[in-house]
């Protein structure tokens, strides 16, 4: 009997493993992922961003937290919850995209 491996790079077979396979890396990274997410649906909970990017709590926290201190969004309070403000008018970080805005990664994802 042939025996599956379960080895990352390695396909068990099935349709569904193939396409997780296909889903281990993206061309967004998680922070644009956190960012899109809270632009469509301000109201979300962290928990409900986790679920939709794929990562835990902790890591939209730690996400949000990197995003507020590089001047990208800002947090408020409205009653028990945050809502997050995000300048859309900042640069991309990366020298290759840094002649775009957060307003022109918003845009290209979710035209208007």
């Amino acid at each position: 009997m042939a025996q599956r491996s379960n080895r990352p790079g390695r396909s068990s077979g099935s349709p569904a493993a193939d396409s997780r396979k296909d889903a281990r890396w993206t061309f967004l990274s998680n922070h644009s992922h956190v960012l899109i997410c809270l632009h469509r649906e301000p109201d979300l909970t962290l928990r409900e961003v986790a679920q939709r990017v794929g990562i835990t709590e902790r890591s939209v926290q730690r996400i949000l937290g990197e995003l507020e201190e590089g001047g990208y969004l800002r947090r408020e309070r409205d009653g028990l919850r945050n809502r997050y403000r995000f300048r859309t008018t900042a640069r991309l970080r990366h020298p290759i995209e840094s002649h775009r805005t957060i307003g022109d990664l918003i845009a290209m994802v979710d035209p208007p």
